[in-house]
């Protein structure tokens, strides 16, 4: 049986489970396509069945799965029980005049952008595809390219609510400890069923968007040190190629919504987004995405993109969606699939920054896809990922020759500055490491064993990890 990679629609992602007591045995990756295992999965249909479901994991455990766009083994339970949750979705309710929203978490971001964007609402946090469930965005505490302004999506997020081992429902509130596991806890607390998000008003579905570009890295940052605060989003595209002078040659793409009285007459403000136009070939053939090919793309990106442009009016979807529009992009990276590595330093830890895009360069790894971004202060989660800082992404091919010492190096350098790696992206931190990168760890543990004293919910990424609850007294 051939590893089942995840789409990029919210219909296609998974096969629905047989539905009968052993549920559909299946192996299952996540979105960089590597290190597959098996399960026994079932598509509950609401939250009686996902309390009916859990009770009868197994040995095993249980762990839900949304969109699979956890890059690693997120959603992975080699040998126990894995809940599709996209048959518990749906809007339940909606208030235009605060600009709340309730809804089932196995709906995708595509869905509630689908509903809310025509309607003048938008969420206040999305990460880099809309194809994403909410129950996995509120898991990993995803943030986007404004963290620097409106934090992480708990500050977002009025209640959740959770299905815990036991079966009792749980109503999570920010400020309570439930909350505070859950948010960023990778789904193990319990299984997301609900959660009441809030949204920002917009006026069109339209970005206005400055492009500059940046010579080197102090250029860079220097540019969102200084700038960064007059936009609501902020992203730059980094060269890891660039060495010498050249180092961390960027550019950097800042926006904010678009008002009405900007479109041209006639123009509609708001409008859904459009679905994909293309899909990536069914078969690349590997080591297309190399250092040659990847260099030629970098330096013809960074000279396309202007000097200096501001006010261009660009679609909602290409600013914050630009992968999207390729269904299945994941599968450029060849039949080994890719790993996507992401960090952050603190602010003063700029040198770590430096060595990291150096190590890159010195070693030829090409990452096709090199973001960097700009954490405020806001976080929530007790394993959150957002500490204020640098964020650095990386999208290398996993046949990569000396990746992995490479990231291991990475991951030294990371650690030693007082940063972390995002654990919704991992597939092979060592578990040493990450009790160094998540001090609330403890904490964490703690709150965990009061909501799942057994330790129940469990995945590939938590037992590779060693991330056990600690047992309530």
């Amino acid at each position: 049986m051939e590893p089942v990679s995840p789409s990029s629609t919210e219909a296609g992602a998974a096969v629905a489970a047989s539905g009968n007591g052993h549920g559909d045995p299946r192996l299952l990756t996540g979105w960089g396509l590597t290190a597959a295992t098996r399960a026994r999965v079932h598509r509950p249909a609401g939250a009686d069945e996902v309390a009916d479901r859990v009770a009868a994991r197994g040995p095993r455990g249980v762990i839900a799965r949304g969109l699979g766009r956890s890059y690693g083994d997120a959603a992975q339970n080699a040998g126990g029980m894995v809940l599709d949750m996209l048959g518990v979705a749906g809007v339940r309710e909606i208030d235009l005049e605060h600009g709340t929203v309730r809804v089932g978490a196995g709906l995708s971001l595509d869905a509630l952008i689908t509903t809310m964007l025509p309607l003048g609402w938008f969420p206040d946090v999305v990460p880099g595809t809309r194809h994403v469930t909410v129950g996995g965005a509120l898991a990993a505490d995803i943030h986007g390219k404004n963290h620097h302004v409106h934090g992480s999506i708990a500050e977002h997020v009025r209640s959740v609510e959770l299905v815990t081992p036991s079966g009792d429902r749980v109503t999570a509130r920010p400020g309570e400890e439930a909350f505070a596991a859950t948010l960023g806890g990778m789904g193990l607390t319990g299984v997301m069923v609900e959660a009441t998000l809030q949204l920002s008003p917009v006026e069109t579905s339209w970005m206005r968007v400055d492009t500059e570009r940046a010579s080197d890295l102090d250029d860079v940052l220097a540019r969102m040190e200084g700038g960064d605060d007059g936009y609501r989003y902020s992203v730059a595209w980094i060269d890891c190629l660039a060495r010498g002078r050249r180092l961390g040659r960027s550019v950097l793409l800042r926006a904010d919504h678009a008002a009405a009285t900007e479109l041209a007459p006639g123009q509609a403000p708001l409008h859904a987004l459009p679905p994909a136009r293309l899909a990536a070939p069914p078969w690349v053939p590997d080591g297309l995405l190399r250092r040659s090919t990847v260099a030629v793309f970098n330096e013809v990106y960074f000279r396309r993109a202007p000097r200096e442009e501001r006010g261009r009016l660009e679609p909602l979807h290409s600013y914050f969606f630009p992968l999207d529009a390729v269904r299945g992009w994941n599968r450029l990276y060849g039949s080994r699939g890719f790993l996507q590595y992401q960090f952050v330093v603190p602010f003063g830890a700029e040198d770590a920054l430096r060595r990291a895009l150096e190590r890159l360069g010195e070693s030829g790894c090409a990452s096709f896809l090199a973001v960097l971004k700009r954490f405020g202060p806001r976080r929530q989660g007790l394993i959150s990922f957002p500490l204020p800082g640098w964020t650095l992404a990386l999208d290398i091919p996993a046949a990569w020759p000396g990746l992995a010492g490479l990231l291991d190096e990475l991951d030294e350098l990371v650690a030693g500055a007082g940063g972390r790696v995002y654990l919704a992206k991992d597939s092979r931190l060592r578990p040493e490491l990450v009790r160094a990168m998540y001090p609330e760890l403890d904490r964490w543990n703690e709150a965990r064993g009061r909501l799942d004293p057994d330790g129940a919910m469990c995945s590939d990424l938590s037992r590779r990890l060693g991330l056990r609850a600690a047992v309530a007294a």
